[in-house]
């Protein structure tokens, strides 16, 4: 009988049983001996001068140990980092993390009270007087870019443009028979995490310690060693089990600049955690776009140029990653299709909310929703069914490898595999067939059915593209495997997880490798005296980069071994042969496993010639090609016409992420991305009102949808491997966010269409829906 391989086994995570029970260490968790608290004054205007800041009347309340303004940390504050500097020409203001002289968003810090408790903290915040005076709001993009308007930075309120072209799109446009143009809009939303944000520094005097509930510890290091003047080997940043991300804790955030600053300035530990309103307020939004889309085509559908005119609220100020989100769906607008000419144009613009940055798909959901809308309008002007006119212009299984338009190559696909199976699961031609008796009928609840058809790029790399585009890093990753003498194994990834499963994942993928059972094998992450390198994990890239670098480094060790073995039992390493954690000559029953080497390399009584004590080894995986998941999602929705209610009653997500390593842990990222994605089409916003005050503060206002609200996901896969790493793996984290929204939004258009209605602006509310049925 043959042994089961794990990579492909739906083990449970290794991880649950403690976070499950909270038998584990959050950063909120963090208790040190004269542990003192942190709370922030924030500022309720959107934009203004500070005229003044008296700290006086806080410094004497009880339990408060120490009061200061912006104006004390003036000199060694610095300016939060943005590492994607886009353009030559891109406008970088200085971003303080406390204020000094201006404010220019609500919530913005002004002043902060380190106390006994956090209570007496919050509490003595009311003593501090500040005296503003007050600047314009800035809200609009397009009155932002208007002559005249009021400036939020005096360079002006244009962070950059960026323009990318392939193709002749004046002559794809020319005389083309049909000319589709739109204009959508990507609301602000919140990606509320949920386990609040949290910060806890401590220092010896010399070196310093930062726990922090971050996605990017190791980027995390560098960038607050170049804030904050500490050296970098004198820093120790570590992120305990993260309670979910999303993109918003991909960044270098004031507060944890400040909890250094403070430390330093104190002498003692010092703690912040952040509520759900101030997350609402100061954690990065995302999305927050206007998409000008015009899709040129022939008379039968076939595409011949796209052109995108994009405005993008970059907020305040540009944070870690801010410009470069937009541009990441620059290269995804093309999607699946084949086309002549593509023309892509971006303005960052300032405004005074909330800076935006990475917020799950980070660019491609936007790209993504642009296209299948898009698409869905070509299928009407036309006549055609959704998937026919989509079957007419994308890149057919038999043409892969294929170079897109936008020079991106998918190295593996099969579209028509993965609709095929959607259709199955959907029942598409009954359900078509109970949307045409429905309208026969007029009955008051219409049906509507929408497609996604959807790639996308992930596993960020390779380092010398992501170079080519301005990124401020590379997007390697770094592994170590520590064979320990018992014959255990340690893994030390630089990816460091925030729900994704690594510990059981990578544990998989160790023991086949290695040949050792999935219990002899542990993962240690997020800790940079521990894990001393790594490019960490957002993206989509924990798998397809970090795992990568986590197999390559068990090759090493095998390398190692092979040669020990090979002494061990007095012949040639080219005679030896590895099988299922064995080590054996060739043509002979005479074998040494990897974990007795492991065991005679600790005691080292008889080892070759220049072979060191150990096996251990470490590896850096740095891509050829980015990884390219994609499928096909279908939903039906029964849309009341007398009410504008939107009910869900079935979603189908067919999804192709190569090989999969763990089918649960697969599922679990599928139906996640679906939740948010879903909640984009129908829930959430963040709102401002004229003065610039977020009226989403609260999870009252903020719409998030709970199980209740959702349906049941039917949920499949195709398998197209990637050639692109050696286990065929492309990533699967962001899929369901990016795929779900147009498929949502498109059903609920398609069941209003003989309405007159071809658009309807998310989230789609009753009452969006029911007034544009007025």
């Amino acid at each position: 009988m043959t042994e089961q391989l794990e990579v492909g086994r739906a083990r449970k995570r290794k991880e649950d049983a403690r976070l499950l029970t909270g038998r584990t260490n959050w950063t909120d968790n963090i208790q040190l001996p004269g542990l003192l608290h942190v709370a922030y004054l924030r500022s309720p205007m959107a934009h203004a001068r500070i005229t003044s800041v008296d700290v006086s009347g806080a410094k004497g309340l009880p339990g408060v140990v120490a009061v200061f303004s912006g104006q004390d940390f003036a000199d060694e504050q610095g300016s939060l980092p943005c590492a994607w500097p886009v353009s030559e020409d891109i406008v970088i203001p200085d971003h303080p993390p406390m204020a000094v002289s201006e404010v220019r968003y609500v919530g913005e810090a002004v002043a902060c009270v380190v106390a006994t408790d956090r209570y007496k903290a919050a509490d003595a915040l009311d003593a501090i007087e500040v005296e503003y005076d007050p600047l314009p709001a800035v809200l609009d993009m397009n009155d932002a870019l208007a002559d005249g308007s009021p400036k939020v930075h005096e360079a002006g309120n244009q962070a950059f443009t960026w323009k990318f072209a392939q193709g002749d799109i004046e002559a794809a446009m020319r005389d083309a028979p049909v000319v589709i143009d739109r204009t959508y809009i990507q609301q602000r939303l919140i990606p509320t995490a949920m386990e609040p944000r949290s910060v806890v520094a401590t220092t010896d005097g010399e070196s310093f310690t930062l726990w922090s509930a971050t996605q990017i510890p190791h980027v995390l290091r560098v960038m607050l060693a170049l804030t904050t003047g500490i050296a970098e080997h004198k820093l120790r940043v570590i992120a305990p089990d993260v309670g979910g991300g999303f993109g918003s804790k991909l960044q270098v955030t004031a507060e944890e600049v400040l909890a250094l600053l403070l430390t330093r300035r104190l002498g003692k530990p010092v703690k912040w955690t952040e509520s759900r309103s101030e997350g609402n307020l100061t954690a990065h939004h995302g999305r927050d776009q206007i998409q000008h889309i015009t899709l040129a085509c022939e008379a039968d559908g076939r595409i011949r140029g796209l052109k995108v005119d994009l405005l993008a609220d970059m907020g305040a100020y540009l944070m870690l990653v801010t410009p470069g989100v937009p541009l990441l769906g620059a290269f995804m607008y093309n999607s699946i299709y084949k086309m002549d000419a593509l023309d892509f144009g971006c303005t960052g613009v300032f405004t005074t909310k909330m800076p935006t940055d990475a917020y799950r798909g980070a660019g491609r959901p936007e790209a993504t929703y642009a296209i299948e809308r898009v698409m869905d309008e070509l299928a009407a002007e036309l006549g055609l069914d959704p998937l026919e006119v989509r079957r007419r212009n994308w890149i057919r299984h038999e043409e892969f490898p294929y170079t897109t338009i936008a020079g991106l190559t998918y190295d593996s696909g099969n579209y028509e595999a993965a609709t095929d199976r959607a259709m199955a699961l959907f029942g598409y031609d009954k359900l078509r067939a109970e949307q045409a008796d429905r309208r026969d009928r007029g009955d008051p609840v219409q049906l509507g059915i929408g497609v996604s058809t959807y790639t996308e790029m992930c596993g960020l790399a390779p380092s010398r593209v992501l170079g080519s585009l301005a990124y401020g890093a590379g997007g390697w990753e770094h592994s170590s495997i520590r064979m320990l003498p018992t014959g255990k194994v340690e893994v030390v990834t630089g990816s460091s997880p925030h729900g994704q499963g690594h510990e059981t994942a990578w544990s998989q993928i160790v023991a086949d490798a290695l040949g050792v059972p999935f219990e002899d094998v542990s993962v240690l992450h997020g800790d940079t005296a521990i894990s001393h390198k790594g490019m960490d994990t957002y993206g989509s890239r924990s798998l397809v980069v970090g795992g990568m670098a986590v197999l390559a480094a068990c090759e090493k060790v095998k390398d190692k071994a092979r040669k020990l073995a090979a002494h061990a039992m007095e012949c040639s390493p080219d005679d030896v042969e590895f099988d299922r954690g064995a080590f054996k000559v060739r043509g002979t029953e005479t074998q040494k496993t990897i974990q007795e080497l492991a065991l005679a390399a600790f005691a080292a009584h008889d080892l070759p010639d220049g072979v060191e004590a150990r096996l251990d080894a470490d590896a850096t995986f740095d891509p050829e090609n980015f990884s390219f998941p994609h499928g096909t999602h279908l939903c039906a929705i029964e849309v009341d016409t007398e009410t504008g209610m939107s009910k869900i009653r079935s979603y189908v997500a067919v999804d192709d992420v190569g090989r999969v390593v763990n089918p649960l842990i697969v599922e679990g990222q599928v139906h996640g991305g679906l939740a948010q994605g879903i909640a984009q089409a129908l829930y959430e916003e963040a709102v401002y009102d004229a003065e610039g005050n977020l009226l989403t503060t609260t999870m009252a206002d903020y719409l998030l949808p709970s199980a209740a609200d959702l349906p049941d996901f039917v949920t499949d896969r195709t398998e197209s491997p990637a050639t692109s790493n050696p286990l065929g793996v492309k990533g699967v984290g962001e899929a369901g966010t990016i795929a779900s929204t147009p498929a949502v939004v498109n059903a609920i258009v398609d069941a209003l269409r003989p309405r007159g209605i071809h658009d309807i602006q998310m989230p789609c509310t009753p009452e969006r829906v029911w007034r544009a049925l007025q």
